[in-house]
């Protein structure tokens, strides 16, 4: 199994703190590392950097300039969504108690929560609550790249604060706080099952029951701007730093080597896209190579703390390929308007990374953590499996509650006309 002590093997109610006192008498117990606690509050903050602006930039540089403020408006407005449910009891589900499903309320309104508190030994436990806060916050973001300008803002918000309590959550328990995932030894680092593999799935079914805009697929207006779309993919790049080699919740060679293979990753996925494109088009894009780099970043996301840089570089390229004629499957053979590909990038890249692992991450390729590549694919089947069963089915109840009550879509005029004015009154450009 695992060379190292992975940092999302989280023991419920956080064993530092429930040791005996006559033993942290005879100073059994970690201290505080200000070197793991610098670290892990600079990743937050990367992290957070990747949905504002990061994820809010790529996005809406990709819509129509009439929609370029709903784009922005819902990241932001799901950043504080999330934040606040997060605090209100969604990290005591997720990371408190021993249940195989779900955590308990233990921890509600963030109760018990204290600055001196210890998480794997090293860092407070409020830079822990505040670290996955974020990840809580960029995985419903994520779903707004396949609902643009066509989605109500009040259907969004509500969609968003549902599927974090019904889908987001129990999986994080599973995979991460104690959960029957965890315990069968499925291997996420960063995500690709509790992140990519969530948002991805939950945002094709979305995709379909939302439908497709009104020229789609016959006509799709290209990005407004393919400069903000490289800006806020780059401020993704660099957030993922963040993401990946933060989730090894200390400043150690594990760290270093998950910041490489990320980046690694990056770099050959980007390149993988942008000659294929070439190829195809007769010349490389922009658009392309960023969004080649993204999916190079979903798919090492679960494998980062498992791969070595060689298992780095087939990864990054196996991601660009597969990931870059997805885009075209899902669009002209499903005929779903998936708008930003967020299933064909983060749902397949994610899926993949976290079946890859169980190869490249063994001694043979440079990795560590895998012993035994079919058992330990088997595992992440399972529990890949298990992920996109539930957030598959909790995503259409969401969506059947939402159509009995506030409805879906904007009205077609409003639709043509575009969301920012319709929905918030503003315009992104005043060139006159």
């Amino acid at each position: 199994m695992i060379r190292f002590v992975s940092p999302r093997i989280l023991v419920p109610g956080f064993l530092a703190l429930a040791l005996p006192s006559s033993l942290l008498a005879q100073g059994d117990t970690p201290n505080l590392d200000s070197g793991d606690t610098a670290w892990m509050l600079t990743a937050t903050v990367l992290v957070l950097f990747m949905s504002l602006p990061g994820l809010a930039l790529f996005y809406g540089g990709l819509v129509r300039v009439q929609n370029v403020l709903s784009v922005l408006m819902h990241c932001f407005t799901i950043a504080c969504i999330a934040s606040v449910l997060w605090v209100l009891g969604l990290y005591s589900l997720a990371f408190s108690g021993d249940g195989a499903w779900i955590g308990n309320l233990d921890h509600v309104g963030l109760k018990g929560i204290l600055t001196d508190g210890l998480n794997g030994g090293t860092i407070p436990e409020t830079v822990f609550v505040m670290f996955q806060m974020t990840f809580a916050i960029i995985t419903p973001a994520l779903i707004v790249g396949a609902f643009v300008e066509r989605l109500k803002f009040s259907a969004m918000m509500l969609f968003t604060a549902l599927w974090l309590i019904i889908v987001y959550t129990p999986i994080a328990h599973m995979v991460w706080g104690g959960g029957w995932m965890q315990e069968a030894g499925v291997l996420d680092l960063a995500g690709g099952i509790v992140v990519h593999a969530t948002a991805g799935i939950s945002a094709l079914i979305l995709a379909k029951f939302v439908g497709p805009r009104s020229r789609f697929p016959s006509r799709v207006s290209p990005p407004h701007n393919p400069g903000m779309v490289m800006i806020g993919a780059s401020m993704l790049w660099v957030g993922w730093f963040g993401f990946n080699a933060g989730s090894q919740l200390a400043a150690n060679e594990s760290a270093g080597m998950t910041m490489l293979v990320t980046h690694i990753s990056a770099a050959v996925a980007s390149l993988t896209w942008m000659f294929i494109e070439w190829k195809q088009a007769g010349k490389p894009g922009l658009v392309g190579i960023v969004t080649g780099m993204v999916a190079g970043l979903a798919t090492i996301t679960p494998a980062s703390g498992n791969v070595g840089p060689m298992g780095a570089v087939i990864i990054g390229f196996i991601s660009g390929f597969v990931c870059y004629f997805m885009c075209g499957i899902v669009k002209q053979r499903m005929k779903i308007d998936d708008a930003l590909d967020v299933f064909a990038v983060h749902g397949v890249g994610g899926i993949m990374g976290t079946l890859l692992l169980s190869v490249f991450g063994l001694p043979f390729f440079g990795g560590t953590g895998v012993q035994d590549a079919l058992s330990q694919l088997v595992i992440q089947l399972k529990g890949v499996g298990f992920t996109l069963l539930w957030s598959a089915v909790g995503t259409v109840l969401i969506i059947l509650v939402m159509r009995a009550t506030i409805g879906l879509r904007v009205e077609e005029d409003a639709e043509h006309a575009g969301l920012d004015q319709n929905e918030h009154g503003e315009k992104a450009y005043h060139l006159d």
